[in-house]
């Protein structure tokens, strides 16, 4: 009979639904420790599961199997005397009275919940500083990095879906209390992620709320002046989610098959926080308390943040005086870099004396007469926005002048309108990427350049608009470079790439067709078609009235697209050759068709992300507005076979490149 007894029990608990009265039958009869079992596996995740609390280092805890009940929370008030499991007879007699006395706090703290993303909700936050009707929320590093990456300067910024590409949020609702109706939520999203902890700090992040339909916000719980000491009577307010890691009886008593909604649980301190030591606590959690306030009960003030346990031993918190000198905006100096990355140093800048004997762009390098590389031609509107750099040379108007290469930059945008550089693949120098430092330019007013802060956003890279290897070379060094040697002129033309005059907006998923573009010099300079391993190459952004703004704040526009034009002189020699692409999802090439009425080619018209495409010159300069004529003739797309009778037909000139092989020469 005890058998038959003990298969029930083990095959009634595999299902959420058994559980309960699995538990309370067994329990009740002893069979289950007469059986020396005292923990149970139950089913992965569990009723309400919180995928979140399965990461390491992430485990909420029951200390205590009695004694320690997680009390229900009721129209923001602590639920008392409901059952035998609710005992507070652990505790000095009052200790009722005192948990009533901070019935206050409950409304300001509130559930951690996400859009876009594979989890409905990750832990609790709470009220810790009211900033005019906005909120600062305080939860864990650990909570906020499921949905958000923690930038250089200590910021949070929301990631993506890699499947959809959808902006993940999050938001926190005061409510989700137990049978509460979805018309009672209490949700307001969050504007913007002040900070997220890096790995070697306490599991802290901050975040700002706004005020949302008609709702105000809670105030804030009020910060202990005293820490922590041994023995105080203590709660966790939060939210409790199902946790597999912890004995399936002992949740099976204190929770009652009731998950994810908000608890009361107190507790003790059971050590204190020194130099040598963590502030621990034995108040019942689960996955889901992560962020709990750890407050004190003889005076309500919270004297912790809930951030880790370990079951059967103790739960941990990070301690109020470390909360406080986040608040006040001290901040851990160190930054954790991914295997493989290499750390961005702070930016620099540069005076105009530092940079006096750069020579930029030559347009003769090629050669003269025919061979000449003058810069394409602005229209009048662009010409107007570029900067004028305080050292410039009446000979290259508007030229921020560079080893091997020269920029024209637009001030509307504090990005490259268009670059030039001088390519000499024979005499190249390789030098390896270190740690990059950014500069300023100071030869041009500062105001109009961006700086390491605009690029916080993982969705946006700061990108080379010279390539970093281009201008690299030096005529001193011998063919082919059979030594390896590194020079000071290429060095020097190394580190002129990184300044933020060369630096352009690139959205996330340029990266798509970025290995083709970048390799297209090379094959170019190493082609049959071409005479030596000389170019010219002038590359820019496709600056449309319609390109997103404010992708990272303060006016900055992203461009959706960039163009290259690559000349060098042809194989026949004393003339040139030149070919041009895009980087694109197929917009230029959309808007080409449309503008010459052949609207019904577009239909079905899709690329995917950032493809690379060669394209004919006079097109490129169609859709631009720019001035390419020196180069059109050139062009050897538009002299290959079909192609001047496809320009001459309307028809837009171009071809998708999925390999550089492709290429038209």
């Amino acid at each position: 009979m005890t058998d038959e007894r003990f298969e029930a029990a083990k095959q009634s608990l595999q299902t959420s639904a058994g559980l309960r009265k699995a538990v309370d039958d067994q329990v009740k009869s002893g069979l289950l420790e007469r059986m020396g079992i005292s923990e149970v596996v139950g089913p992965a995740g569990g009723p309400g599961g919180l995928e979140s609390m399965k990461t390491p280092g992430a485990l909420e805890a029951i200390v205590q199997r009695a004694g320690r009940p997680p009390l229900l929370i009721q129209n923001n008030m602590v639920v008392l005397n409901t059952g035998v499991d609710d005992s507070l007879n652990d505790f000095p007699p009052g200790t009722d009275a005192l948990i009533k006395g901070t019935d206050g706090d409950i409304p300001s703290v509130g559930r951690i919940e996400f859009t876009n993303f594979r989890m409905k909700w990750g832990g609790t936050g709470w009220v810790l500083k009211a900033s005019g009707p906005d909120r600062i929320i305080v939860t864990n590093r650990h909570v906020a990095s499921l949905v958000a990456k923690r930038t250089l300067d200590g910021r949070g910024v929301f990631l993506r879906d890699p499947g959809s590409l959808a902006r993940y949020g999050a938001s926190i609702d005061f409510n989700e209390e137990a049978h509460a109706a979805p018309g009672q939520a209490r949700s307001f999203d969050v504007a913007e992620i002040l900070y997220i902890a890096d790995l070697t700090s306490p599991d802290v992040a901050l975040m700002r709320v706004t005020p949302t339909g008609g709702m105000s916000l809670p105030d804030p719980l009020s910060l202990a002046n005293k820490a922590a000491d041994l023995g105080d009577v203590v709660a966790l307010i939060g939210y409790p989610a199902f946790d597999d890691r912890n004995d399936l009886i002992v949740m099976a008593q204190y929770f009652r098959d009731l998950y994810n909604v908000k608890r009361y649980a107190p507790g003790r301190v059971i050590q204190t926080q020194s130099a040598e030591t963590v502030l621990a606590h034995d108040c019942t959690s689960l996955g889901g308390n992560s962020g709990s306030p750890l407050i004190r009960l003889t005076d309500g003030h919270v004297v912790g943040l809930h951030y880790y346990g370990d079951f059967g031993v103790e739960n941990r918190a990070v301690g109020v005086d470390t909360l406080r000198a986040i608040l006040n905006g001290e901040r851990p100096a160190s930054v954790t870099v991914a295997a493989g990355q290499q750390e961005s140093l702070k930016d620099g800048e540069h005076k105009p004396a530092a940079l006096a004997d750069r020579e930029g762009f030559d347009p003769t390098f090629l050669g003269k007469g025919k061979l000449r590389t003058p810069w394409p031609v602005f229209p009048t509107a662009v010409e107007a926005d570029l900067a004028k750099p305080s050292d410039e040379d009446p000979a290259k108007p508007f030229e921020i002048r560079y080893t091997h290469f020269g920029v024209r930059f637009s001030k509307g945008r504090r990005q490259p309108a268009m670059t030039a550089v001088n390519i000499d693949g024979a005499h190249k120098v390789s030098i390896k990427r270190g740690n990059d430092r950014w500069f300023k330019d100071l030869r041009i007013d500062p105001k109009f350049q961006l700086t390491a802060k605009d690029y916080a956003d993982p969705d946006i890279d700061r990108g080379h608009m010279v390539r970093r290897e281009d201008p690299n070379w030096d005529p001193a060094v011998p063919v082919g470079n059979p030594g390896n040697l590194i020079t000071d002129l290429a060095t020097r033309a190394n580190f002129d790439t990184f300044h933020y005059t060369n630096s352009a907006v690139q959205h996330h998923d340029f990266n798509a067709g970025h290995a083709k573009w970048l390799g297209l010099e090379d094959y170019i300079l190493n082609s049959a078609e071409t005479n030596g391993f000389r170019a010219s190459v002038f590359s820019g952004p496709i600056m449309r009235l319609d390109d997103e703004v404010d992708p990272i704040g303060d006016g900055v526009i992203a461009p959706r697209e960039f163009w290259k034009l690559v000349v060098m002189e042809s194989a026949k020699k004393g003339s040139l050759h030149a070919t041009a692409y895009l980087l694109s999802q197929g917009d230029l090439i959309r808007d080409l068709l449309v503008l010459r009425n052949r609207t019904e080619a577009t239909e079905g018209f899709a690329f995917g992300p950032y493809q690379t495409f060669q394209i004919s010159i006079a097109d490129l300069q169609a859709a631009t507005g720019y001035d390419f004529d020196g180069y059109v003739k050139a062009d050897g797309l538009a002299k290959a076979k079909g192609g001047q009778e496809a320009i001459d037909s309307g028809q837009p000139l171009f071809i998708p490149l999925e390999t550089v092989e492709e290429i038209v020469l």
